[in-house]
């Protein structure tokens, strides 16, 4: 088989991922590989996309193989994958799968944002890899390596892939109306965030709209106007002083800018089933914050574009950036069925929350993303210094090891009802006395 390993790390060469690639390679040389580094060559495959299209038209397998950059693939191998398309490029019949490593932070959303445009591309699917960045290390890791290689091979043999239902989207956006306005001066700042091109009449009409109902002043900061010098290369270098390697001042602009608000609205397009890769751009330049979850308590709202109604895994990612940020979801306007009442929601809710700093507690997206940030930073306290202190001020070292009342606790818990006996004398006693904290409470607020 001719596997070509989409290599999209920025990292080319240096990739961890493409490590586990080399062990493959090695232990299988009766495959041919090639690796094409999307990734670290994008600014040369935008100006002469002629060599990465030969080596894909060659190719029986296609591998993606990349680190997971928030959420999703790094930007580079977003562009990479919305060139392919733009581009027009056939690759239908061909196998597709992947391979990724990360510390298993949403790597669920990243894989299927993949999938979904593998089959898009008319690709025959099988189920990818998504393995610890430090797997190959161990027998494990690499024991797993070659079982997903043999069940790679094994599928393409016996025809056990997945391809696209074939299904058509017949999705015609509903207008948007903007109400005139009295010019009167408002007063607040909330910013809108969009990375809308030039001619999207639709998403200008949905953000003019939610600005005129909105009761704060609103400013729209257009990402495809920022000169960004690249994406996130992963280079650690803002680990430290939080002082990103590029000299664009995005570092600055993002904190002086953009996180100064007083709530923050995206606004976007659904392209390739995520927000463009313009979007991924921002997204991934924000890594000079590091892990740290600096606009906590900031409500976001979303106006996009779409039918996101049947884009599962981007709803998925928008809730959990919320959930994982801390930040209040005051609702997603789209322009499905009724985008004016939609975006007058919206805007209602999101000036609720800043009037009442309505900060909901955070739910499995968010309570089990923090906890995987939390171990890591524990673990790399050494390296990503602002990410140690900014976790030790604000109390998300919360190890349940720290916890040794309740552990004891527990223990004799645990001691008591192992006896039959003494578990039948105890009857619903034990019921009771959980719920007298709750009782103390309740007695609180009759006083």
């Amino acid at each position: 088989m001719n596997i070509l390993v989409i290599n999209g790390s920025p990292k080319g060469e240096n990739s961890i991922t493409l490590q586990t690639v080399n062990y493959l390679k090695l232990l299988y040389p009766d495959h041919s590989f090639e690796v094409l580094h999307a990734g670290q060559r994008i600014k040369a495959l935008e100006r002469d996309f002629s060599p990465a299209k030969a080596t894909l038209e060659k190719a029986d397998i296609l591998l993606f193989s990349y680190p997971v950059y928030t959420f999703i693939a790094p930007y580079q191998l977003h562009r990479f994958i919305e060139m392919v398309k733009e581009k027009g490029i056939d690759l239908q019949g061909k196998f597709a799968t992947q391979l990724s490593t990360s510390k298993h932070f949403y790597d669920i959303t990243a894989h299927e944002y993949i999938r979904e445009n593998c089959l898009d591309m008319g690709l025959k699917y099988i189920r990818g890899l998504s393995a610890d960045m430090d797997d190959l290390l161990t027998k494990k890791g690499q024991k797993e390596a070659t079982d997903f290689m043999e069940f790679l091979l094994h599928s393409v043999q016996n025809g056990l892939y997945e391809v696209s239902s074939g299904k058509t989207s017949s999705f015609v956006p509903k207008s948007v109306s903007v109400p005139e306005t009295d010019n009167t001066e408002k007063g607040g700042d909330v910013v809108i965030v969009t990375n809308m091109e030039e001619g999207d009449t639709q998403l200008k009409a949905m953000i003019d709209r939610f600005s005129a109902v909105m009761p704060r002043k609103t400013r729209v900061v257009n990402i495809r106007e920022y000169p960004f010098k690249g994406g996130c290369l992963g280079c650690f270098n803002c680990a430290v002083s939080g002082k990103c390697i590029y000299k664009d001042g995005f570092d600055d602009f993002l904190r002086n800018d953009l996180q100064t608000a007083q709530a923050m609205v995206i606004a976007f397009t659904v392209k390739d089933h995520s927000m463009g890769a313009s979007f991924k751009q921002y997204d991934d330049r924000q890594f000079c914050n590091g892990h740290r979850t600096v606009t906590m308590g900031m409500p976001m709202g979303y106006l996009i574009s779409g039918e996101y109604s049947s884009e599962f895994n981007l709803r998925t990612i928008v809730e959990a950036r919320a959930q994982v940020g801390s930040n209040f979801l005051a609702g997603v306007a789209t322009d499905e069925i009724d985008p004016d009442k939609e975006i007058n929601k919206m805007a209602a809710s999101l000036e609720y929350a800043l009037n009442n700093s309505y900060v909901p507690p955070q739910n499995f997206y968010g309570v089990g993303g923090m906890k995987i940030f939390r171990d890591l930073i524990w673990l790399m306290q050494g390296m990503m210094r602002a990410d140690h202190k900014f976790y030790k001020k604000h109390g998300q070292y919360d190890f349940p090891q720290k916890k040794r009342g309740t552990m004891l606790k527990m223990y004799a818990v645990g001691a008591l009802i192992s006896s039959p006996k003494i578990k039948a004398k105890m009857g619903n006693k034990m019921n009771e006395g959980m719920l007298m904290p709750y009782n103390k409470v309740l007695e609180k607020v009759k006083k």
